[in-house]
């Protein structure tokens, strides 16, 4: 019985972060789509254009969103990469799809 309450917290909780949409903090995959051939998804050292690139994304990499933020006009998402997760940085939501 125990097991059951908690299994059913544990979905509840999870339906709760799920219906918080694409800015839910948490670590929801994501894809890079929508980058214009033969360029990449600058991820960034920080939150902004001013920020050192740290890597080119190419479409279809996919990320791990942590949390995301409006600075400015843009909404700028900190991310890790799903296969490498010790690369983190921050990308626009702009160029994220939900997977």
């Amino acid at each position: 019985m125990l097991r059951i309450m908690v299994c059913t917290l544990v979905a509840g909780a999870l339906a709760a972060c799920e219906s918080a949409g694409p800015i839910a903090v948490g670590q929801a995959r994501y894809e890079v789509s929508g980058v214009e051939e033969g360029d990449m998804l600058k991820l960034r050292a920080g939150p902004g254009t001013g920020y050192t690139i740290q890597a080119g994304l190419p479409n279809g990499t996919v990320v791990r969103v942590k949390e995301c933020s409006r600075i400015g006009g843009t909404r700028w998402c900190e991310v890790a990469l799903d296969r490498t997760p010790t690369m983190t940085g921050y990308v626009s939501q702009t160029y994220l799809t939900r997977l």
